[in-house]
């Protein structure tokens, strides 16, 4: 979702203010997400690079996201969107973490779109984390280490149980995956917009997806 900053800048803004109209695109496109079918929509939310920023735009930023997920929580009933997490949720606040598990808690029997929030993620150190949890079962003799196979590096990956990514949409122009879902997209259509994230609209979506449409997956086939 890149392009909240700059957005701001365009506008005479302050980030935090780019940031507000960013999330406000996203509840909305998550809604048409789920109203047009959609069974997975993951979104880059915060990376574990981001910590880098400003202390008072990170701040801002998490606070954001901490109203984010509860507002969803007080809305589990009636949007039937299921929230799911995937990042490293140990290094955020007591208060952050502790919205994370209610709101998935509360949308865990929805139907509707599984909504990924990649929050504190970055693909190696998801990598990296899945490499000790599997080394751990073959120390501890669950596992041997000729048994180890992609599936089982899947198994330990924040998306467990989820399909590989199929598109992959970066806004603002931007033309590098920067660590997202690295194992998950390595087969992905990438599409990028030159649309910052704010402006960013249903029928943007929708022409995406007629993209995606269009193209010939091979999958490494002739």
């Amino acid at each position: 979702m890149d392009g909240n900053r700059r957005w701001a800048k365009a506008q005479g803004k302050p980030v935090s203010y780019g940031h507000k109209e960013g999330a406000k695109t996203l509840e909305k496109i998550v809604r048409y997400a789920n109203k047009i079918g959609l069974e997975y929509i993951t979104v880059y939310a915060f990376s574990t690079e981001n910590w880098k920023r400003a202390e008072d735009e990170v701040k801002a930023l998490m606070l954001l996201l901490q109203n984010y997920l509860d507002d969803y929580s007080k809305r589990a009933d009636t949007e039937n969107i299921k929230v799911k997490i995937l990042g490293d949720i140990s290094a955020l606040s007591t208060g952050m973490q502790k919205s994370i598990r209610n709101c998935m808690e509360r949308t865990k029997n929805n139907t509707g779109v599984t909504f990924n929030i990649a929050l504190n993620y970055g693909g190696r150190d998801e990598l990296t984390k899945a490499t000790k949890q599997i080394a751990t079962m073959v120390k501890n003799n669950e596992i041997k280490i000729e048994d180890i196979t992609e599936k089982t590096i899947e198994e330990n990956l924040y998306t467990k149980g989820q399909p590989d990514l199929d598109l992959v949409i970066r806004t603002s122009g931007e033309k590098r995956l920067s660590g997202f879902l690295t194992w998950q997209s390595v087969y992905a259509e990438i599409l990028v917009i030159d649309k910052n994230w704010p402006d960013f609209e249903e029928k943007d979506l929708d022409q995406a997806i007629i993209e995606y449409q269009k193209r010939t997956r091979k999958f490494g086939a002739g």
